[in-house]
């Protein structure tokens, strides 16, 4: 059995049925639902996953001047607290509340060989299998040359994490033809060269590489992987159709919840008209940690509240059910949104027979867009509401908004 026959025997067997390949095409032809057409289904819902906080000592946890264990880099208290994603327990909790929303897949945001984001990939994904989650990559901006580095980089995921572990937990997602292959996700992969501050000085993006850069990168990884998948898909987070066409990616996963449901439509319609596929996520908007100190001459703006940008006076419980409604009204809109989008037959997605849903996040604090469960507001302890978090009524409720809805579609 060659590499790519044991992949395609690894991908059937880990949708946990004995269907044969022809009584699946057919089952597919006779049904348009998306768990006909991708018995995998489950598989297809991703959550953006962040296994960088760290305690004794704590890291990430005090980003900028914070100071844990009470007053932590978030505007809401864990359920978990200021927890360690070393921990086997807080691997264990995580994997039982993802496995609990119905979807089984995460996305680990990855800084590189030597992070120590690297060093607890094998346990998280033996928990991760343990629970039936399979498991991918976002390959994060690590260094300034990070692009320079990306086929290397996804080679060393496929080998180390695909490879040597046999498939037994590496996410090979299914297309509605039958094929599967890995998936991946970058962040900053397009960048313009130069931005101009709120005083009008330009600067150079650090970062920032040409396409062709990028296009010697991906066709790098075609070359190399061009006779073990079926297919290869590699996705960056941009909204510029002609360079990622032109960087040689795939298409598009979009991160910043900034971008809203309601201008998806064209984002979508844009890139199909490229033959580009085009992921946008799940999410609950944006809650993001502010400075405390601000120097009067820099350029920073607090981030707006999304969706809604109000101002809400979040020691008024009136006030943090309002933010509460509005983020589960985002969650019920960005998923009705992008499952329509990627189900119109009009749209290149559904051409291709591919289908994929991040949900962002898991447990992106910092950010305030997490599903990851977090304290009732009447569980903070006073020190914990001395420093103003934006805990709501239900700290489950996105998780529990997520899980309604991805049970209208996926067959549990």
């Amino acid at each position: 059995m060659n590499r790519r026959e044991f992949l395609r025997s690894v991908a059937v067997a880990s949708v946990g049925s004995a269907v044969s390949t022809r009584a699946l095409l057919a089952q597919r032809r006779a049904s348009q639902t998306l768990a006909d057409r991708f018995p995998d289904l489950a598989r297809h819902f991703v959550f953006e996953y962040y296994p960088w906080y760290r305690a004794n000592p704590y890291f990430h946890w005090d980003q900028w001047d914070r100071k844990p264990p009470i007053d932590l880099a978030s505007n809401y208290m864990p359920r978990l607290g200021a927890y360690d994603s070393r921990s086997v327990a807080v691997m264990e909790q995580h994997a039982a509340w993802i496995a609990g929303t119905g979807a089984r897949a995460i996305n680990v945001s990855w800084w590189g060989r030597d992070s120590d984001v690297n060093e607890i990939v094998p346990t998280l994904m033996d928990v991760m299998r343990a629970h039936g989650i399979a498991v991918t990559f976002h390959v994060e901006p690590y260094n300034d040359r990070h692009a320079y580095n990306y086929a290397a980089d996804v080679e060393y995921l496929i080998r180390e994490y695909g490879d040597r572990r046999r498939w037994d937990t590496f996410l090979l997602l299914q297309h509605a033809d039958g094929a599967s292959g890995p998936v991946f996700k970058s962040f900053r992969t397009i960048l313009p060269a130069q931005s101009t501050d709120c005083h009008g000085v330009t600067s150079g993006i650090p970062d920032y590489v040409p396409d062709s850069v990028w296009r010697q990168q991906t066709d790098r990884l075609r070359q190399t992987f061009a006779r073990d998948f079926d297919r290869l898909t590699l996705l960056a987070d941009s909204l510029s159709v002609g360079r990622t066409k032109a960087c040689g990616f795939d298409g598009i996963a979009i991160y910043d919840n900034y971008v809203e449901p309601a201008s998806w439509a064209g984002h979508a319609e844009s890139f199909s008209n490229e033959n580009l596929l085009f992921s946008f996520n799940v999410n609950p908007g944006y809650d993001g940690m502010l400075l405390r100190t601000v120097d009067p001459n820099s350029c920073y703006s607090p981030p707006d509240f999304m969706p809604g940008r109000a101002a809400y006076d979040w020691s008024r419980p009136a006030d943090r059910e309002l933010a509460t409604l509005a983020s589960a009204a985002r969650i019920r809109e960005s998923f009705r949104t992008t499952i329509g989008l990627q189900t119109d037959p009009s749209l290149v997605n559904m051409k291709h027979g591919f289908f994929l849903v991040y949900l962002n996040s898991f447990n992106e604090w910092h950010e305030g867009h997490q599903f990851e469960p977090m304290k009732d507001n009447d569980q903070l302890a006073a020190a914990e509401r001395a420093v103003g978090y934006h805990n709501p009524i239900n700290g489950r409720y996105r998780l529990d908004t997520l899980t309604q809805l991805l049970e209208t579609v996926i067959d549990q």
